[in-house]
């Protein structure tokens, strides 16, 4: 039973992340996994081991303390957000190879518009040219997970120079429309999400 896709449009952070809990406490054995599609207005999240002194200069964009893995990250208009509803004891995978797949997923749909990007097991999320261009942070909860990755398509980046992002000072960020690829957002959660489904329900 692969996971139900919901496309939920732009919505605020704190009312998704809310949504994500209250289906995670939520559901039993039997309930079907999900995976929501989203694009959130502009927020910078910090995660559980996130630190203050990596957010610089946030200015108007508000900052919510979130409940997943990682540091400091930004989302905004023209960004993939895709949250991964998952019962983990079901599929039988542990949490470093959940993102693997979530990191895998962003470099085989990146392979397909002719960018190259890597993984680095020392810093989670994918990186082109050593810039990053896909984040990842989950949080595990009754055997199941959710959060998920973002993946920068056709943004403004600034905000970023506004944290260290995901605690790295200097880490450049970079974008899918810096390649020369211009493709809608929500076109780009295609690819993604049926590498997503293949990777973990194959």
């Amino acid at each position: 039973m692969s996971a139900h896709i919901k496309n939920l449009g732009v919505q605020d952070y704190v009312t998704t992340w809310q949504a994500m809990q209250d289906f995670t406490l939520s559901r039993d054995q039997n309930t079907r996994d999900e995976i929501w599609q989203v694009e959130h207005p502009p927020v910078f999240t910090l995660g559980l081991n996130g630190r203050k002194e990596h957010l610089l200069n946030t200015a108007d964009i508000p900052v919510v303390e979130t409940d997943r893995g990682g540091q400091v990250t930004y989302h905004g208009p023209g960004q993939l957000v895709l949250y991964i509803l998952l019962d983990i004891k079901r599929l039988q995978k542990g949490p470093r190879q959940l993102v693997s797949i979530l990191e895998n997923a962003m470099i085989a749909t990146l392979a397909q518009y002719g960018i190259q990007a890597a993984a680095k097991k020392e810093a989670p999320g994918v990186y082109v040219d050593e810039k990053k261009i896909g984040a990842v942070g989950l949080r595990i909860k009754k055997g199941c997970c959710y959060h998920g990755l973002s993946l920068n398509n056709a943004m403004d980046l600034s905000p970023f120079k506004a944290i260290n992002p995901c605690g790295y000072p200097g880490l450049e960020v970079t974008q899918i429309h810096a390649y020369g690829v211009n493709i809608d957002t929500q076109e780009l959660a295609l690819p993604v999400i049926t590498q997503l489904t293949e990777m973990l329900y194959t």
